[in-house]
């Protein structure tokens, strides 16, 4: 089966909206418009996934002192398990070298299984463990900090 060609785009305040629907399909606590906003106000790297001018996913990275740092990834549920992901990161990972990055790095919940999975196919190691990272249904889960180098 021929891969859907899958085009990427920054992201702009006029996308948010849809940008937000996928995030809450995505995830159990979801990124709000407000933090999309400040993302885009601030200068991070916000790119779009699409195929045929629909949206199917969306990420933030940072750049800077020559790490970039991957602050969301996200794929719609239909578009997951066919490299969708993978080929993101890729895209990602060249928008960080031209910015002269010599490491990407993530965190992920460990019970993200699919996720782990993708970066570890995608050339990412785990390198660290950042507590209590994220909210859960009681309390809060662990993350798993994955790094590639790139330089």
């Amino acid at each position: 089966m021929k891969q859907a060609e899958i085009s990427f785009r920054r992201m702009d305040i006029g996308d948010i909206d849809t940008v937000i629907l996928v995030e809450k399909q995505v995830y159990e606590y979801p990124w709000t418009e407000t933090i999309f906003n400040d993302c885009i106000r601030v200068g991070y790297d916000c790119w779009l996934a699409s195929i045929e001018d629909k949206i199917i996913g969306h990420a933030v990275i940072s750049v800077a002192a020559g790490e970039s740092h991957i602050l969301n990834i996200s794929v719609a549920k239909t578009y997951q398990g066919q490299s969708v992901g993978k080929r993101f990161i890729e895209f990602l990972v060249d928008i960080a070298k031209t910015k002269k990055a010599e490491v990407i790095m993530l965190e992920v919940r460990p019970s993200n299984v699919k996720a782990i999975h993708c970066y570890n196919a995608a050339g990412f190691n785990e390198i660290g463990c950042r507590k209590d990272y994220y909210p859960a249904g009681e309390g809060r889960e662990d993350a798993l900090l994955f790094a590639r180098d790139i330089g």
